[in-house]
């Protein structure tokens, strides 16, 4: 799962929205309401207030500080920051609010950008050195997070790395679109962000950095009685590790928490909360039910708490390779009896469940945030509940900090309350992992207990705990919910709820984006068709419904004069765009935005990916289209180049390895090598170059060659 979803999560419960939206609900930093200094400009990026001397001109890229901070200290280190760089004409940047500061430093925080709050650009090594020893002085003492990506300086707030001051972009190995510095050759690389200091091959550690360098590596797990063996899972907070205990041969887990970083929603960090579990644990010794706590150590100022390890598989997991719906058309697995051996095991692995959580509750404890991927199943069927950083005393009455949305208890529920109610959605989600929705409507839960008791023999007692605990004292719905499933004779009734619900929802006293939708949208400027309005009215019109000239009118506006982060692609840029206003019979105005592609791209096909969401696959696409409705021979030439420049990075069937995704190029339609073999059959059919063809059944093999087929004869990418 991409944890920066977590971050847009934060900001509205709903719908996905950028922490920016929210710029003045939020009293910002004093700071920011000083006036702009004589020969400054004040601009705002994203998140973030720049402040830069009109008379200084910056490098491309070079060191850059960055101070870190915590939400108790922040407005002091502001303080300090702007009186030191107005003061000696020096460019920085700082997050607009301490909400922000909280959320991008939360638990499930970007690691490689969590915890910069301050980034100041010096204009050469010889003033790099001279603002850390001036700065370091000044914050002395200060407190905040170790930022990963980067080098500290001494054992302050303040931290280094090297990269880019401006924005350029390159293609990764991955075929992704990055941001990107310049080698010692001059050519465009990746900008490496990454959760660990990364120095450049062509740049050398200046001599006064060195000693943190020296510093930073001497501190390692290495004298501890433990060896670190695998990567469980990593957080803003710190990762999980698995391990032997070098004494006794026994595995175990080393659970890492950094200080003062990974903040949940009280602000705890994940110190806080790894102290909180250790007591929690020592409370639940003895149990079967849960790890047995071995220790707690320190290694520099990151803490570890060791737990046996616990043989088993995550009950999610085992959800997913169990259910029964998801095989395949014809699997003669999919039948009455499977449906019913399921069910058996579901019924069972709940029942085990929840005399765990009972056995927890006589202890005096409650989990907080109950749900199957904090539940393990070993071997022999006996369950282990994992994961106390949100555990309370029964007594307390609280509500946890951290929380899985699908479980989470509504605001009336505290202390057991809370387990009751994970409880009650994990019966439904055995059979039906729908109970997100239960949050938006909690009389969803009486409509996804009629499903499972259609397709499942769960008995009707099992269920209607689940929805009596759910619903609470809220009184039950007066009108009959529809059953779910397709309404071949209620489109036109469905069609109009969806458009009604997708129209209310537009927000056009925006600029960033016109209708919700994935983050991404917020990167390349809320126009294009994967993620933004062009995709929307598009979507809307080719389905029945309707026109939309004010929205239209919103496209076009920022279609013919785009922000700079806007892409040129078809579905992530303005390529799409263009395909859309044509389509709605905007025809001048998507040759316009085809004019601005074309000098977006003129020149520089090196940095464009061959596939068909963002790179030449599907601006090739786009070409010949627009060359076919309206016979402009230099469109047609245009798009023919394109597919001879396709065809020669391509290479031949063999040349791409037999894996797809994590360091690979990715297999697949939108970004794989199938997008490329689609433009070739479109040009084919346009202009009828057979060798198109061949070029089509290249691309095809090059992706069959990454897929992978499973037992139950599926293929899959």
């Amino acid at each position: 799962m991409d944890k920066s979803y977590e971050l847009y999560c934060l900001v509205d419960p709903i719908f996905y929205d950028s922490p920016a939206v929210r710029r003045g609900q939020e009293p910002g930093f004093t700071v920011a309401e000083r006036p702009v200094p004589d020969g400054w400009q004040r601009s705002e990026l994203e998140d973030w207030l720049v402040y830069r001397p009109t008379d200084v001109e910056l490098p491309s890229q070079g060191w850059k500080i960055h101070s870190s901070a915590c939400l108790d200290n922040a407005e002091k280190i502001l303080d300090s920051v702007w009186d030191y760089c107005t003061g000696r004409h020096l460019a920085f940047k700082f997050l607009r609010d301490r909400r922000v500061l909280h959320m991008r430093n939360s638990k499930y925080a970007h690691r490689g950008s969590s915890g910069k709050f301050v980034t100041i650009y010096p204009r050469d090594e010889s003033q790099l050195e001279a603002v850390l020893v001036d700065l370091d002085e000044v914050l002395a003492g200060q407190p905040g997070p170790q930022i990963l990506s980067d080098l500290r300086w001494k054992t302050g707030p303040l931290h280094v790395r090297y990269g880019g001051f401006d924005q350029r972009h390159c293609l990764s190995p991955q075929g992704e679109l990055v941001p990107a510095i310049e080698n010692e050759s001059g050519q465009l690389v990746p900008d490496r962000r990454e959760p660990t200091f990364h120095l450049p091959a062509w740049v050398s550690l200046p001599d006064f950095l060195q000693p943190q360098l020296a510093a930073r590596n001497t501190t390692t797990v290495a004298d501890l009685p433990y060896r670190i063996e695998r990567v469980l899972h990593f957080s803003n907070g710190g990762g999980l590790y698995a391990g032997t205990d070098l004494r006794t041969g026994d595995a175990v887990v080393l659970k890492e928490a950094r200080p003062h970083a990974g903040l949940a929603r009280d602000a705890t960090d994940a110190v806080t909360r790894l102290r909180r579990e250790h007591e929690t644990l020592q409370r639940l010794a003895g149990l079967d039910v849960v790890a047995g706590v071995r220790d707690h150590v320190l290694v520099g100022d990151h803490h570890f708490l060791v737990e046996d390890y616990i043989e088993g598989t995550p009950l999610n997991r085992l959800m997913v390779q169990r259910y029964p719906l998801t095989w395949r058309d014809g699997d003669e697995r999919a039948d009455e009896r499977a449906l019913a051996e399921y069910a058996e095991w579901a019924l069972d692995v709940h029942a085990r469940v929840e005399r765990a959580v009972a056995a927890l509750h006589e202890r005096g404890i409650v989990i907080g945030d109950l749900h199957p991927y904090n539940v393990l199943v070993r071997p022999d069927g006996r369950v282990v509940l994992i994961d106390f950083e949100a555990a309370t005393d029964v007594s307390d009455g609280q509500r946890p900090v951290l929380v899985n949305p699908d479980y989470a208890a509504p605001p009336d529920r505290t202390g057991v309350d809370v387990d009751h109610y994970a409880l009650a959605c994990l019966r439904l989600a055995l059979f039906l992992p729908l109970t997100a929705l239960i949050g938006l409507a909690p009389e969803k839960a009486d409509q996804l207990a009629g499903v499972i008791a259609d397709v499942f023999p769960v008995p009707h007692a099992f269920l209607a705990e689940a929805v009596r605990v759910i619903r609470g004292d809220r009184a039950t719905q007066a009108r009959p919910l529809p059953r779910l499933g397709p309404d071949r004779d209620g489109w036109q009734r469905a069609r109009g709820s969806m458009s009604g619900a997708i129209l209310a929802s537009a927000t056009p006293d925006r600029d960033d984006r016109l209708f919700p939708g994935d983050i991404r949208q917020f990167e390349t400027g809320g126009l294009n068709i994967a993620h933004g309005a062009a995709g929307v009215l598009y979507a809307l019109a080719v389905t029945g419904g309707g026109r939309h000239p004010e929205y239209e009118d919103w496209l076009v506006r920022r279609s013919v004069d785009p922000q700079p982060e806007t892409h040129v692609g078809f579905y992530d840029g303005l390529h799409g765009i263009a395909y859309v206003l044509d389509h709605l019979g905007l025809g001048d105005r998507a040759l316009q935005v085809l004019d601005i592609c074309d000098r977006e791209v003129r020149g520089r096909w090196e940095r464009l990916g061959l596939d068909l969401r963002s790179g030449l696959a599907g601006i090739g696409c786009n070409l010949g289209h627009f060359a076919t409705v309206t016979g402009d021979s230099a469109l047609r030439a245009r798009a023919l180049h394109v597919a001879d420049a396709v065809a020669d990075r391509l290479g031949t069937e063999d040349a791409v390895v037999t894996v797809s995704g994590g360091s690979h190029p990715h297999a697949g339609l939108l970004r794989g090598a199938a997008g490329p073999a689609l433009m070739f059959i479109r040009l084919h059919e346009q202009f009828g170059d057979a060798g198109l063809l061949d070029q089509a059944a290249v691309a095809l093999r090059q992706d069959l060659r990454r897929c992978l087929t499973r037992e139950d004869g599926t293929m899959e990418v």
